[in-house]
């Protein structure tokens, strides 16, 4: 006996809120702390800029600074043409980390947007963008878990001074859509801006 289409089409339904309700309660969790003066932050003209500026032309970073971009736009900043016009800069870096699932020390392999190593992983190596990772041959494969961690400083180009910063990470097993780099930094993104300037000091997690 077919099914009738009302009840095909609220199964179909059903389904997919199910399949979405899966896959949201699988992203990561993503810890957010942020840091400011306690003053009213003026949205005026911003020019977001490598914390490396050897990379300011490179591909890789101008995804990031796209994503960062959109969310300041979507606060009321209004987005410089280029760097010299604007007198707020918001100065961003992306790190990747890696390590062994379920290790919580150690060594870990980083290749990091700007330098750095580790994203708070202790004892990690950096590499730049670009750069060649080997690993040693004939050893098993292990899987991976990687940290993504968005920095940004919001200065004012007039005096130099550091008005609002903010880091926000998160770990996916790597090789899952979770783990995603462009995917994660836009996550990263929109929690680090979320409700901003947010509470200067504290620690919060958004999922």
């Amino acid at each position: 006996m077919n099914m009738p289409h009302a009840l095909l089409s609220k199964a179909l339904l059903i389904g997919t809120a199910l399949a979405l309700a899966g896959c949201a309660a699988q992203m990561p969790e993503t810890r957010v702390t942020r840091f400011h003066l306690g003053q009213p932050i003026a949205k005026g003209e911003v020019t977001v800029e490598p914390r490396d500026p050897t990379l300011s032309k490179d591909l890789e970073f101008q995804t990031y600074a796209r994503i960062v971009r959109t969310e300041l736009d979507r606060l009321g900043f209004r987005i410089a043409p280029d760097l010299t016009k604007s007198e707020l800069v918001a100065v961003t870096e992306v790190r990747r980390s890696w390590r062994p699932t379920g290790q919580a020390r150690g060594s870990s392999l980083s290749i990091g947007l700007g330098g750095g190593s580790g994203g708070g992983w202790h004892g990690g190596t950096s590499v730049g963008v670009g750069g060649a990772v080997s690993f040693p041959i004939g050893k098993p494969k292990e899987r991976m878990d990687v940290q993504t961690q968005l920095s940004i400083q919001l200065k004012r180009r007039s005096e130099g001074t550091v008005i609002w910063e903010g880091r926000a990470e998160s770990v996916a097993r790597d090789g899952t859509p979770q783990a995603n780099a462009e995917a994660t930094v836009t996550r990263l993104a929109a929690a680090l801006f979320r409700d901003f300037p947010g509470r200067s000091g504290e620690t919060i997690t958004v999922k």
